[in-house]
């Protein structure tokens, strides 16, 4: 079942927390809500749980009204399944317990079944304080699944597991939501991890959505230069239109190098990868500040006017003790308008 947020707005006293929130997590699907802290995912998230009431706008499941400002039905009446990011088992329960404690006694005998699909198969009698982090994290993912909910929240549920189990465990995560069928909504601020797990993602800033879209998309066509920046690794440039080409803190650039034109305006954000940045040998051009070999390539920190780096990857030799001009490679940089 889809759920949809329509209109949404959240306060806390005088701070706008979110802004006319609109999007649908579509059904047996999973969606990221990605963004830094304090962007409003979390809100989001509680308000869809019942830990928040709705202020402003609707959620539906299947467009049956979940919770507005009329009708918030708390957490335990609704549909939802929820994992947080430190697991919230009970410690003083088995995980045979923890994984039963939400499903009616004839089902109870299914805990251990859970438990196998998430990789605990026979630890059904130990605690959780006699478990890893990334064990604990698949115990509480069985309980939140067990009583097979229609929707499945996560928030931040990968946080506390170290990096490389933490990306194992949400790719096993995510075959095995899908498997289930289930439609997931997961709240992130970490970018790799949103292209890891997610079918689609809503790119979150100061408590509106900035681009919704399926990974590729974000990657392919960013509505804005702060988009592309997280999700094709490029960097954000200050530009302005000049008479001969762009100025930029690193010299004139052509208009070759855009890819379609520029936004109407003086001033823009530039967006371009490292490696389509080639440093040129010049008297007149840019100090070296770092060198970093990288196998068959040096990644190079140039600084630029106005106290501006910019990272450029080259198959040449630097020398740290000369100047260079940075030059785009033609159609290789993006335009955005300044917000």
């Amino acid at each position: 079942m889809s759920l949809e947020f329509r209109h949404i707005a959240h306060a806390y006293g005088a701070v706008r927390a979110l802004e006319d929130i609109s999007f649908a997590a579509p059904a047996g699907e999973i969606t990221c809500l990605l963004g830094a802290s304090g962007c409003g995912k979390s809100t989001l998230l509680g308000l869809a749980a019942g830990l928040l009431k709705v202020q402003q706008g609707t959620i539906a499941l299947c467009d049956a009204v979940l919770a507005d400002a009329g009708f918030s039905p708390p957490p335990e009446a609704r549909p939802v399944g929820l994992v947080f990011q430190d697991g919230a088992l009970f410690p003083h329960m088995t995980l045979r317990a923890n994984v039963a404690f939400g499903l009616p006694r004839a089902r109870r005998g299914e805990a251990d079944d859970w438990l196998a699909k998430v990789g605990l198969a026979g630890m059904g009698a130990r605690y959780p304080h006699e478990l890893s982090g990334g064990q604990q994290q698949r115990a509480a993912l069985a309980r939140a699944m067990a009583p097979r909910p229609q929707v499945l929240l996560m928030d931040e549920p990968f946080a506390s597991v170290d990096i490389v189990l933490r990306r194992k465990l949400r790719r096993e995560c995510r075959i095995l939501l899908r498997e289930a069928g289930a439609t997931v909504v997961l709240v992130t601020h970490d970018p790799s991890e949103a292209l890891d797990i997610a079918d689609r993602i809503a790119v979150m800033e100061g408590g509106r959505i900035v681009q919704f879209g399926t990974p590729q998309e974000l990657h392919l066509a960013p509505a804005t230069a702060a988009v592309g920046a997280i999700f094709s690794g490029a960097q954000v440039i200050a530009g302005a239109r000049g008479a001969e080409g762009i100025d930029t803190p690193f010299g004139l650039w052509p208009m070759t190098c855009l890819i379609g034109d520029l936004p109407d305006g003086g001033a823009f954000d530039l967006l371009v990868q490292a490696d389509r940045l080639m440093p040129v040998a010049d008297l007149r051009g840019c100090s070296v500040r770092d060198v970093h070999p990288l196998g068959a390539r040096n990644r190079v920190l140039l600084d630029g006017a106005q106290g501006v780096t910019v990272t450029a990857e080259t198959a040449l030799p630097i020398d740290p003790g000369k100047t260079y001009s940075v030059m785009p490679d033609a159609g290789s940089v993006r335009a955005f308008a300044r917000s």
